[in-house]
């Protein structure tokens, strides 16, 4: 395959997660033919210190992919600002990347899929992004593709392209029209119940996310991301010691693919399927993250 994307992943200071992530990464098949750049952000405190000094000592020794490029940041940066400058400095001089953070392990097939489903549909302005992860969910056994479409961006293992990343206003600057629509709040929460809220913690400093920014942006322009039905990316950043996600019993559950299948079938033209839709928005819906805050908080 020519063209490759380059691949981002994002560090931190979780070594034996980044060993994982890094490693099966390597494993992809197209891991050889594929640029690596890695972004390693500084330590935020004292604490974290000697773990992000053990990270970048070990990022030192990475190999397995057709060349490897290590950023180390002189200060702390936070996630967020770490993957709205990184990316955008890659995605301007290659036009699309591939995206991963230190907490994510990947099937082989991985970079296979998410660089076959940029080269699909890189003309077609109603695909706003490619996704690796796909929670635990029921396919129609006669559902005939190997992708399907919602109008909700992922953040744990994407793909874009510059022309669209290049749109999304991290600002947010129509943000007080949003707040004086009711309409557009709940039009918004079609997708997911937690996507106001999210949007309306970020405005107000609670929060520094960017992938609610970037879904945001989606939503204005009523495009969509395409979705493995297998995954092809499974969250380690689950438990105690996760920067971002330390919940006991995870919603998000994923089977990672074993089938490691590389001719991917995909449909020519967006659609939305009723039931896909469904079952994925009933996963962000108000019940169940009610359900799962009450079991995460009677089994601490």
């Amino acid at each position: 395959m020519n063209n490759l994307a380059p691949i981002l992943l994002f560090a931190y200071n979780r070594l034996d997660n980044l060993k994982t992530t890094i490693d099966t990464l390597k494993n992809n098949n197209l891991a050889s033919q594929s640029e690596l750049f890695i972004f390693s952000d500084n330590a935020r405190n004292d604490k974290d210190r000697i773990p992000v000094e053990n990270v970048r000592n070990y990022l030192k020794s990475v190999q397995g992919f057709l060349k490897v490029t290590v950023f180390e940041a002189p200060l702390n940066k936070g996630l967020a600002n770490s993957i709205i400058e990184g990316v955008t400095k890659i995605i301007n001089d290659y036009g699309k990347v591939i995206v991963v953070e230190d907490d994510l392990s990947t099937s082989p097939n991985f970079i296979s899929f998410m660089n076959d489903s940029l080269c699909q549909y890189e003309n077609n302005q109603l695909v706003y992004s490619i996704s690796g992860f796909i929670f635990d969910m029921k396919i129609p056994s006669d559902y005939p593709y190997d992708v399907f479409f919602t109008k909700r961006h992922c953040s744990w293992g994407w793909a874009m392209w510059k022309d669209r990343w290049n749109k999304i206003d991290w600002k947010v600057s129509d943000f007080q029209q949003f707040l004086d629509s009711p309409n557009s709040q709940r039009a918004f929460d079609q997708i997911g119940a937690d996507l106001t809220l999210s949007l309306k913690r970020q405005q107000k400093g609670e929060i520094n996310s960017w992938a609610i920014r970037c879904n945001y942006q989606q939503f204005k322009e009523q495009t969509y991301t395409v979705y493995p039905i297998k995954s092809k990316v499974n969250n380690l950043g689950f438990g105690e010691h996760a920067t971002h996600t330390t919940q006991r019993f995870n919603k998000y559950q994923a089977t990672l693919d074993t089938e490691l299948k590389y001719d991917f079938k995909f449909p020519e033209q967006v659609f939305e399927d009723p039931k896909l839709i469904q079952r994925f928005t009933n996963k962000y819906s108000k019940m169940t993250r009610l359900y799962y805050y009450i079991l995460n908080t009677l089994f601490k």
